[in-house]
């Protein structure tokens, strides 16, 4: 029988869809009305052809997004109401003993696995339409299934013995078992940071050492005038993926490497790549990777505590669609329905996210040429067909970077 939770959760879950919409539609409509003007402050450096081009690529991804957005909030709807958890646990109850650590662990992975196969269908028409369509896809099927089928693996070999140790303790551990879930998951995300660079990513792609020429010793003084260690610089192979261009920096201590995109490296000048790599150095040194981690420890923290409240509760259960209480079926339903609960958080997440992006590229201008970074920027926009003109609303809630005009012009007044 409904109750007062079900009715919350229906309100949220229709707050929620109705504003991932009606966002995706503002998007849509704002990007649509520009289309057909570049902003003065770019009209130097990307014609109208690229623009139009990074329009039409931002409105094909928008109307998927909200595809998705409306299967998600189905699919939400489907596992608890509807009743398909539940059937999962009967189902599973007939293999296992209910409430066990073995079908605390199918009733999991089933549930993962529903959500993973259900989502494949977006997930091969962005990458064999809207990718191909706009010429970055350069993924064959066969890599594709490679590729999935990789992730299967690597996340059972990994996710398993996790779940299997946050079941335990959520069974054995009494009133606190929030508590030591915590440290686990916080040591084993730790620890992933770590084994990362150097054992999970050359499963996927090849890493070159980038050791000669002009790019490796300007790499180098620049590493040198900031203080910072790493492994080593590679390029990445990332071209037998897509066009698109990136950089970044992974693992932490002994373990940092600096990784380039094969078709960063084509496109951008050495200094121009220097500027990219610089105001990535300043995400580490003004410690927003440390601060980040901090921030998400904390949230699976109070996330943790929160579900620890629930879990006892024969409400929690009803009133999202679940029969037989279990930890597993507490675990699954928290899982489902904490995104939209927390929805509402992002354009918070999000205004710090872009300040953090403020601080390192003011970073960058201080260790390496700010208008090498203003023409790297104008050139990665062009070439990933970033939209120059952002709804405002949309992107407070979703954009992690600024801007491409506010980023621009404030760099423009460094140099």
């Amino acid at each position: 029988m409904p109750n007062a939770l079900t009715w919350l959760f229906l309100a949220v879950l229709a707050a929620a869809t109705a504003t991932r919409l009606w966002l995706g539609l503002r998007q849509i409509r704002h990007v649509a009305a520009h289309r057909d003007a570049v902003p003065a402050s770019f009209s130097d450096s990307i014609s109208l052809a690229a623009h139009q081009k990074a329009a039409d690529y931002t409105m094909a991804k928008t109307r998927l997004g909200s595809l998705d957005v409306i299967v998600g909030a189905v699919l939400v709807l489907a596992f608890t109401l509807g009743g398909a958890l539940q059937w999962l646990s009967d189902a599973w109850a007939r293999v296992f003993q209910p409430g066990g650590l073995a079908h605390g662990t199918a009733l999991l992975l089933s549930l993962f696995f529903l959500q993973g196969v259900i989502s494949l269908p977006l997930a091969l028409y962005r990458t064999f339409v809207i990718e191909t369509r706009f010429g970055f896809n350069r993924m064959t099927l066969a890599l594709f299934i490679t590729d999935l089928a990789k992730q299967v693996l690597l996340g059972l070999a990994l996710g398993v013995p996790l779940l299997l140790a946050v079941l335990w303790l959520m069974e054995r551990m009494g009133a606190y078992w929030w508590f030591y879930v915590w440290i686990v998951i916080t040591l084993f995300s730790l620890g992933l940071q770590l084994i990362f660079p150097a054992l999970i990513l050359p499963l996927f792609n090849k890493f070159t050492p980038i050791t000669e020429g002009e790019l490796a010793r300007r790499i180098g003084a620049l590493l040198e005038r900031c203080g910072f260690k790493s492994s080593g610089l590679y390029k990445m192979d990332g071209s037998k993926r897509s066009s698109h261009g990136n950089a970044f920096f992974t693992g932490f201590g002994a373990t940092k490497r600096i990784v380039l995109f094969d078709t960063l490296v084509e496109r951008l000048g050495p200094s121009e790549v220097e500027a990219v790599l610089a105001h990535e150095l300043g995400h580490y040194k003004l410690h927003h990777v440390v601060k980040m981690l901090v921030l998400s420890t904390a949230m699976t923290f109070a996330g943790l505590w929160v579900l620890g409240q629930l879990i006892d509760k024969p409400w929690f259960y009803a009133g999202l669609g679940v029969r037989t209480p279990s930890t597993a079926a507490a675990l699954g339903l928290f899982m489902l329905v904490v995104s939209e609960f927390t929805f509402f958080l992002q354009p918070v997440m999000a205004l710090y996210s872009r300040r953090r992006e403020y601080e390192a590229d003011a970073y960058a201008t201080q260790h390496a040429n700010a208008g090498e970074l203003v023409t790297a920027l104008v050139k990665l926009y062009q070439d990933n067909a970033a939209t120059l003109t952002p709804d405002p609303m949309h992107s407070a809630f979703y954009d992690s970077h600024p801007p491409a005009a506010l980023r621009i012009a404030r760099l423009k007044g460094a140099t």
